[in-house]
Formats: structure tokens, C-alpha cells, sequence
């Protein structure tokens, strides 16, 4: 089993270190709970979507979507 990594929980991560903030401090800031935070940077796949953008609020972002890299026939 491979590891891949995260984009979501990469781009939290290196964010909160950026801005020099504890896991501890981040949390507080985005008013979410620490265990929250610490599954989020873990690369849990399954999350509240709406803690997910609380967090990502502070960094002026938000969960959106995208297009998959497949090409899909939608006239089908």
C-alpha cells in the first residue's frame, strides 16, 4: 500500500507553518477542535466539510469543484 499525499492536508500544513501557529493555535483560530485539525493534516478522507472550509477560511480558501483529470463523455 502506497502512500500518496494529500493536497488538502499538504497545502493546511505548510500553511500553518508558514504562519508559524501550533496545531493547538490554528485550531483556536478557526474555531474547530484540535483532533479535527490533526485528521485533517493526517489526510483523513473522511471530514466535515463545512470544519474543512473553517479552517481553510483563515487562508482566504474554500473547498470547490474541480475537474477530474478523466476525460468524461457528458453528452452520453
Amino acid at each position: 500500500m502506497g502512500t500518496t499525499i494529500n493536497p488538502l492536508a499538504a497545502f493546511v500544513r505548510a500553511k500553518r507553518k508558514s504562519l508559524k501557529f501550533s496545531q493547538e493555535e490554528l485550531a483556536f483560530k478557526a474555531g474547530v477542535g484540535l483532533r479535527f485539525l490533526r485528521e485533517l493534516e493526517r489526510g483523513k478522507t473522511t471530514l466535515r466539510l463545512d470544519k474543512v472550509n473553517q479552517v481553510l477560511e483563515l487562508f482566504g480558501k474554500q473547498v470547490g469543484i474541480t475537474d477530474l483529470e478523466q476525460n468524461y463523455d457528458t453528452e452520453s
